[in-house]
C-alpha cells in the first residue's frame, strides 16, 4: 500500500493511505456526491407476529453470511458484485495493462471512516482511491477549484464528493464533468437515469444497492409495491425511476400526508428518508415487508450495506474507466452537413460566405471524433487542435493522401484552393466520404496586394472567409515576433561583444544571483559544443571564458532578415545601426516577407513541439570571423522562440460553406519557400478521417514548384506518401500555354480568352499541361486532371481538354463546377479521386538525398524544368562550397523561383527549352532543413502594384461589416 500526500484547502497537508499501485501525486480532479453526506441505510423486516407497540424486528437482509479476511461480513449480494466488478477489472487491464482507475473523494474534514470503507472495497478490486480533504467551512470556490482540477486530470476516472448537504450546492455538482460523476447526481446524469438513458450515465451506488436488497428480499417483490417515504433529492426521484422499471410499482410519499399510514399499510417494501426523529408504528407495516431507512444523520456505519454501496461505487469507477478508455479510441463520425443553395448569377464570395451560418467549432469537433480537451476555441466558428491527438490515435491507419497541384498557373490564379474545398465538399457532403482540406494560411501580403487572400471562392469556400484571410488566430504574427527577436538579439549581441571585455561579458552573461553564478541550461548547451566540458563557471579559464562569450559574427555575413507580413518594397534593403547609441554598428540588412521566415518553414515541418523546438535552435543566422556557423541557441534566444511558437504549432479548425472540416496551419510561399501546409495538419487529418477517409492538401503554384517541393522536402520530412494527384487546369492558363496573348491582373482579358479558341487549347495541353503530368509521373503518383470551368469556357473546350489529358497519362480528367454549385459540382472529381486512390501509388524521390548539392539543384532544373544545365555564380559556388564544409550537403533542395514560368524567365511560357538556369546565390535553412538557391531575380520581399487590392477594402463602422475583400 503506498501513502499519497493531498493538498489541502485549509493549507495543511495530510497522510492518506491509497490502494496499491495509485498514482496520486499532484493529481488534477473530478468528483460528484451520492447524496447527502453522512447517511445511514438500515434495513427493517417486519415479523409476521409484530403488532401492537412491539417493536418491529431489525434483520439485515444478509441471509448468508461468511467472514472475510479483512474482517467484514460479505452476503450473496456483495459477493455477486464484487466478483463482476473484478472480471470487469481484468478484462479492462488485459487490453490495457498500464491503465490503473482512480476514485477521488473530496470531504471536508479529516474523517477517514469513509475512506476506510471504500479502501478496502477497492482493494478487493484492485483499484485505487485517494481523499482530499478540504476544511470543514470550506466554501463553494475551494470546492470547485478542485473539482475543476480533477475534471481535467485523466489519471482521475471518477469522483465522489463527500460533503454536507448544504456544500452540494448546484455550482458544486454541475462543476463536476458527468462522465466523472460516479454517483451519478450531477443534473445531466439524474435527467439519463429518469429517461432510462444508462450508457453513459451512472446509477447511484446508493441507488444500486436499495435496489439490489429490494430484489432479494425474502418475498420476491416483482410486481408489488414499493413506497418511498420523505423529500430525498434526488435520489429519490432516481429511486422512483429504477423500482419503476425493475418491475415494481413505485409510488412517492410524504411524511406530511394524511393517508401515509394507509399507504404504508398497502406496501410490500418502504423506504424512509430522512427520517430523523420521525418513525413509523410498527402496526403500520405488513408482515413481511421490507423497510429500508436512509438517515442522514446518521454517522457512517460499516454495516454490510456500507460495503455493498462501495461495491457499487467501484463497479461505477471501473464503468467509468472503461468508458474514458473507449472515448479514447477512434470515433466514427457523425457529420451534419450544411445546405447550398447556389444562386444565379454567383453573387460575391463575401456575399456566399455571409449567407452561410457555419456550424459551432465545438459542435463541428464532435462530429469528427475531436475530445473536448483536444480543442482550444477562437471564438465562435475556429479552435486551434491539440497535438495529443497524434498520441490518442496513434494506432489508428491513415486514411487516402491526395495533393492537389497544377499546371503553371496565369498572374490570376487558377483556383487550387477553391478545387480543393469543392473536392472536399463533394467526398464527405455527397459521397459521405470522411475527408478533410488542408490549406495554408494566407499572408496579408497578397491579401492587400494583387492575389486576394485564399479561402477558396464562389460556392467551394472556408467560412468565415473574412477571419480565414484576416489574422485568423495569430500564427503569422508570432512568426514575425520570433523572427525578429532573433535578428534584434544578432545586432544587440554584436553591439556587447564590440563595446565590453572578455570580463565584462562574462560576467553580464552569466550574472551573479544571491552571491552565485551559475550557467543557464541553453548556455551548458553552448558550452558542451564548444567541447568545454565544466558547469561551475568559476572553472573557466581566461581563453575558455572568451571562447564563451565571443560569437564573434561577421556583420558582411549575416544572412537573418527582419520580416513584415506586408508587401513592402522599401524594405528590401536597409541600413541599420545609425543612432548614436549603436556606437557605430551600421550595417547593411533588408526584410523578407513574414512567410518566406524560416520559421515559417519549421512550423510547416516540424511533427512535434520538440521537433520544432530543436529545429529552432539549429537555425543558423550567420558566420564568426572564423568561418564557423553561429546559430539560435548559441544566441541564447532558441527557447525563448519556442515559446512564442507554442501556440502557433496548434493546426486552426475551420468549416467549409458545406460544414465539412478545414485545417488551416502554416503559409510558407511556394515560389520563396517550399509551399505547402503543416505537416502535422495532415497527420492530424489522415487519424481522423480514418482508413478509408481522404486528406487533401494543396501545394502551391504548378506542380514544377509546390508539388515538387511536397514531395522531395515534405514527404522526406514527414514519412508520408500520396496517393494521388490532383492536377488543376484552367482553359484560360492553357490557351496562355498555347501562344496567346499576355495576362496582366486588373486588366481586362483578351478576346483570345473568351472566345473559343480550340488551336490554343490544344497547344497549351501538348505544351504545358502534359509536361506538369509528366513532372507527376517522375515521382510514381497517378494523376487526376481537374479542368476548373469558367462561364466563359465552352463545351467543346471542356471535352478537348479532358480527351487530350487522358492521351498525356493523366488517369482521369473531368470538369468541375464547384465555383457556381459548390460540392456538387465536383461530384465527378470526388469519383475519380476515389478510384485512382484505390490503385497503387509507387511513389519515388526525384533524387537521392546524399548526392551533391549541384547535382540536386541540376536534376531539378533538368528534370523538372526542362533546362539544358545550371550556371552558378560565383558568390553561389563559394556557397555550396561552405554548405559542404559544414556537413549540410545532404539536405534537400528548395528551389526559390518565379512561379509564372517552368523556365526562370516569368514571361517564358508553355514549355520553354534550350536554356541554362541560373543559380544566383545560395542560402541553407538548416532549422527547416533544406538548402534554398535563389534562381535569377528571385526576391523574397514582394511589392505592391499600382492598385493594390486595398483600394477596395472598407468598414461599415455602424455595423462593423468588411467590404471589397473579394
Amino acid at each position: 500500500m503506498k501513502l499519497s500526500i493531498i493538498r489541502s484547502a485549509c493549507g495543511s497537508h495530510r497522510i492518506h493511505p491509497v490502494s496499491s499501485g495509485s498514482r496520486v501525486s499532484g493529481l488534477s480532479r473530478r468528483c460528484l456526491p451520492v447524496g447527502p453526506a453522512n447517511s445511514r441505510l438500515i434495513l427493517r423486516t417486519a415479523s409476521a407476529s409484530s403488532g401492537g407497540g412491539t417493536s418491529p424486528k431489525i434483520a439485515v437482509n444478509f441471509v448468508r453470511k461468511s467472514q472475510s479476511d479483512d474482517g467484514f461480513e460479505f452476503d450473496s449480494s456483495l459477493r455477486e458484485v464484487v466478483e463482476s466488478t473484478k472480471e470487469a477489472m481484468v478484462s479492462l487491464q488485459r487490453k490495457n495493462p498500464t491503465v490503473q482507475p482512480l476514485l477521488a473523494i473530496i470531504q471536508a474534514g479529516e474523517d477517514d471512516s469513509l475512506l476506510e470503507i471504500n479502501k478496502k472495497m477497492a482493494g478487493k478490486i484492485g483499484l485505487n482511491v485517494t481523499q482530499i480533504c478540504l476544511g470543514k467551512d470550506c466554501s463553494s470556490d475551494e470546492i470547485v477549484e478542485e473539482v475543476l482540477k480533477l475534471n481535467e486530470d485523466p489519471r482521475v476516472h471518477a469522483v465522489y464528493l463527500h460533503l454536507p448537504p448544504a456544500q452540494l450546492t448546484s455550482r458544486v455538482l454541475n462543476t463536476l464533468k458527468p462522465e466523472k460523476d460516479v454517483e451519478g447526481i450531477t443534473d445531466l446524469n439524474v435527467g439519463r437515469v429518469v429517461r432510462g438513458d444508462l450508457s453513459k450515465g451512472f446509477v447511484p451506488p446508493l441507488g444500486s444497492a436499495v435496489l439490489d436488497l429490494l430484489e432479494k428480499h425474502d418475498t420476491p417483490l416483482d410486481g408489488k409495491t414499493v413506497l418511498l417515504v420523505g423529500e430525498e433529492e434526488p435520489l429519490g426521484v432516481m429511486l422512483q425511476c429504477l423500482i419503476g422499471r425493475s418491475g415494481m410499482v413505485a409510488l412517492k410519499s410524504h411524511w406530511s400526508s394524511e393517508s401515509l399510514q394507509r399507504q404504508v399499510m398497502q406496501a410490500d417494501a418502504v423506504v424512509l428518508f430522512g427520517a430523523g426523529n420521525m418513525d413509523i408504528p410498527p402496526s403500520w407495516i405488513r408482515p413481511g415487508a421490507a423497510v429500508i431507512c436512509y438517515n442522514a444523520n446518521v454517522m457512517p456505519s460499516k454495516s454490510g450495506l456500507e460495503y455493498l454501496t462501495a461495491a457499487y461505487r467501484t463497479q461505477n469507477v471501473v464503468r467509468g474507466c472503461s468508458r474514458w478508455l473507449q472515448d479514447q479510441q477512434y470515433q466514427p463520425w457523425c457529420l451534419r452537413t450544411l445546405k447550398l443553395q447556389p444562386l444565379t448569377p454567383v453573387p460575391s464570395d463575401i456575399e456566399i460566405s455571409r449567407a452561410q451560418t457555419p456550424k459551432l467549432v465545438t459542435q463541428l469537433a464532435e462530429e469528427i471524433g475531436l475530445l473536448p480537451e483536444e480543442l482550444e476555441a477562437y471564438g465562435r466558428s475556429k479552435a486551434k487542435v491539440g497535438l495529443s491527438l497524434l498520441d490518442r490515435l496513434h494506432t489508428q491507419p491513415d486514411g487516402k493522401y491526395v495533393i492537389v497541384a497544377g499546371i503553371t498557373p496565369t498572374p490570376l490564379g487558377e483556383g487550387k484552393s477553391t478545387v480543393t474545398i469543392g473536392l472536399v465538399q463533394a467526398l464527405s457532403a455527397h459521397l459521405k466520404l470522411n475527408s478533410f482540406a488542408c490549406l495554408r494560411q494566407p499572408s496579408q501580403g497578397p491579401t492587400f496586394g494583387v492575389k486576394g487572400g485564399a479561402a477558396g471562392g464562389g460556392y467551394a469556400q472556408v467560412i468565415p472567409m473574412e477571419e480565414f484571410n484576416l489574422h485568423l488566430t495569430g500564427d503569422i504574427h508570432a512568426i514575425t515576433a520570433a523572427n525578429n527577436l532573433l535578428a534584434a538579439a544578432i545586432d544587440a549581441r554584436m553591439l556587447h561583444e564590440a563595446t565590453q571585455s572578455d570580463k565584462a561579458l562574462f560576467n553580464r552573461l552569466v550574472p551573479l544571483v544571491n552571491g552565485v553564478r551559475r550557467f543557464s541550461p541553453i548556455q551548458i548547451s553552448r558550452l558542451n559544443r564548444l567541447g568545454i566540458n565544466k558547469t561551475d563557471p568559476a572553472s573557466l579559464t581566461p581563453e575558455e571564458v572568451s571562447t564563451f562569450v565571443r560569437l564573434d559574427l561577421d556583420p558582411s555575413k549575416i544572412t537573418w532578415q527582419r520580416v513584415v507580413d506586408t508587401n513592402d518594397r522599401f524594405l528590401r534593403k536597409i541600413t541599420v545601426g545609425q543612432a548614436s547609441t549603436e556606437k557605430g554598428q551600421i550595417r547593411q540588412t533588408g526584410f523578407d516577407i513574414a512567410v518566406a521566415s524560416e520559421i515559417m518553414a519549421i512550423l510547416a515541418l516540424a511533427d512535434s513541439l520538440k521537433d520544432m523546438k530543436n529545429r529552432l535552435a539549429r537555425m543558423v543566422v550567420g558566420t564568426s570571423r572564423s568561418g564557423q556557423p553561429v546559430t539560435a541557441e548559441d544566441l541564447g534566444v532558441s527557447g525563448a522562440l519556442a515559446v512564442l511558437m507554442k501556440d502557433a504549432i496548434k493546426p486552426t479548425l475551420m468549416q467549409t460553406l458545406e460544414g465539412t472540416p478545414v485545417f488551416v496551419h502554416a503559409g510558407p510561399f511556394a515560389n520563396i519557400a517550399h509551399g505547402n501546409s503543416s505537416v502535422l495538419a495532415d497527420k492530424l487529418a489522415l487519424k481522423l478521417v480514418g482508413r478509408d477517409g481522404f486528406v487533401v492538401t494543396e501545394a502551391g503554384f504548378g506542380a514544377d514548384i509546390g508539388m515538387e517541393k511536397f514531395f522531395n522536402i515534405k514527404c522526406h520530412a514527414s514519412g508520408l506518401r500520396p496517393n494521388v494527384v490532383v492536377l488543376v487546369a484552367t482553359v484560360r492558363a492553357l490557351k496562355m500555354h498555347g501562344g496567346g496573348p499576355s495576362v496582366s491582373a486588373g486588366s481586362p482579358l483578351p478576346r483570345e480568352y473568351i472566345d473559343e479558341n480550340l488551336s490554343l487549347v490544344t497547344d497549351g495541353c501538348r505544351s504545358n499541361l502534359r509536361k506538369q503530368i509528366k513532372i507527376a509521373h517522375l515521382f510514381g503518383v497517378p494523376v487526376v486532371v481537374a479542368l476548373n470551368v469558367f462561364k466563359t469556357d465552352t463545351q467543346a473546350e471542356i471535352d478537348l481538354v479532358c480527351r487530350i489529358a487522358k492521351e498525356c497519362g493523366a488517369s482521369d480528367a473531368v470538369p468541375c463546377q464547384h465555383w457556381a454549385q459548390g460540392g456538387r459540382g465536383s461530384i465527378e472529381l470526388a469519383q475519380a479521386v476515389n478510384k485512382a486512390a484505390s490503385k497503387p501509388s509507387n511513389f519515388q524521390f526525384l533524387y537521392n538525398i546524399e548526392m551533391p548539392i549541384v547535382e540536386k539543384i541540376r536534376t531539378i532544373a533538368q528534370k523538372v524544368y526542362g533546362a539544358d544545365d545550371i550556371k552558378l555564380s560565383p558568390e553561389a559556388q563559394t556557397k555550396i562550397d561552405y554548405y559542404n564544409q559544414q556537413g549540410y550537403g545532404s539536405l534537400p533542395i528548395c528551389m526559390a523561383k518565379t512561379h509564372l514560368s517552368l523556365s526562370h524567365m516569368p514571361d517564358k511560357k508553355g514549355v520553354p527549352t534550350g536554356f541554362v538556369l541560373p543559380i544566383r546565390d545560395v542560402r541553407a535553412s538548416i532549422g527547416a532543413g533544406f538548402i534554398y538557391p535563389l534562381v535569377g531575380t528571385m526576391s523574397t520581399m514582394p511589392g505592391l502594384p499600382t492598385r493594390p487590392c486595398f483600394y477596395d477594402i472598407d468598414l461599415n463602422p455602424a455595423t462593423g461589416e468588411i467590404s471589397g475583400l473579394f
